[in-house]
């Protein structure tokens, strides 16, 4: 946290319900912290019949310097920008916020973004390759757009919100028509990426998203649950042989975009996990 909170202290609200599970003001903060940048990353916890009334009325406070915006919010908040990046309109979903200097709210999306720069520093390559996301949410869309831009050539939906995910299957198709896209299975067999985009993980009992079982050993597993660190499907995934990727991997490698959209300085993905203070 930055060493001392004054009047002069800028916010960055991280906006979503519940905040049990937020790990970004463990990374933001420590960071704001050794730049020397007088910023702070504060957890809101906005239920959603109150966030289409609280995101507007947060943005207008005076040091208001951006809102990090997460589950369940991702995809409400696209109604509510004056100006939406095109990965937004592409995944329909957005997960960073800011006013410009017209007073207008400008979103864009960086989930995607980081899942995939974290999978390609991990050696695995999406340009031609095949993937699967199951969860058609917020995080899922964003990744399944972002894998699309990567240049996955064949892309598998699943979400139980069969609307929601065909919706998400329409506009990949328009935006990335190289891209093959198919919906109805969560089937992970054949598939050389499979992504978790559920909140399944979260919490102990939970079932698996998929069944691990028909995964194959050489795909690559990721995961977005960040309340824990080795989700059981990541546990079964690397017993299987699979490589990996935890959640937080997706902040590290998404924060730096962040910072940049935010007009703050700036910190590698290296400087990120030297000074972040990530608990569980």
């Amino acid at each position: 946290m930055t060493a001392l909170i004054s009047g002069h202290t800028r916010l960055i609200a991280h906006i979503g319900f519940p905040t049990e599970s937020f790990r970004a003001p463990m990374i933001y903060n420590p960071w704001f912290e050794e730049c020397g940048a007088d910023v702070i990353v504060t957890p809101m916890g906005c239920k959603p019949e109150d966030f289409a009334q609280f995101m507007p009325l947060v943005a207008r406070l005076s040091n208001f310097a951006g809102a990090l915006i997460t589950m369940p919010h991702k995809v409400p908040v696209v109604d509510l920008l004056d100006e939406a990046a095109p990965t937004v309109l592409a995944c329909g979903a957005c997960n960073a916020v800011r006013r410009d200097s017209q007073g207008r709210l400008v979103g864009d999306m960086f989930d995607g973004e980081g899942f995939v720069r974290g999978m390609i520093r991990k050696g695995r390559v999406a340009s031609s390759a095949s993937a699967l996301v199951v969860g058609a949410g917020g995080v899922g869309s964003a990744i399944a757009a972002s894998l699309a831009r990567a240049g996955v050539t064949r892309l598998g939906l699943f979400d139980t919100d069969a609307v929601r995910c065909g919706a998400l299957a329409d506009r990949l198709r328009q935006h990335f028509p190289g891209c093959t896209v198919e919906t109805g299975s969560k089937d992970p067999a054949g598939w050389e990426i499979v992504v978790n985009a559920t909140p399944l993980g979260m919490n102990a009992g939970d079932p698996l998203p998929l069944d691990v079982d028909r995964i194959d050993p050489g795909s690559f597993v990721g995961e977005v649950v960040m309340k824990v660190e080795q989700t059981p499907l990541l546990v079964a995934a690397a017993a299987k042989g699979c490589a990996t990727q935890v959640g937080t991997d997706m902040l590290f490698e998404m924060i730096p975009a962040y910072l940049e959209f935010f007009g703050l300085p700036v910190a590698t993905p290296e400087t990120l996990r030297r000074v972040a203070r990530v608990r569980y």
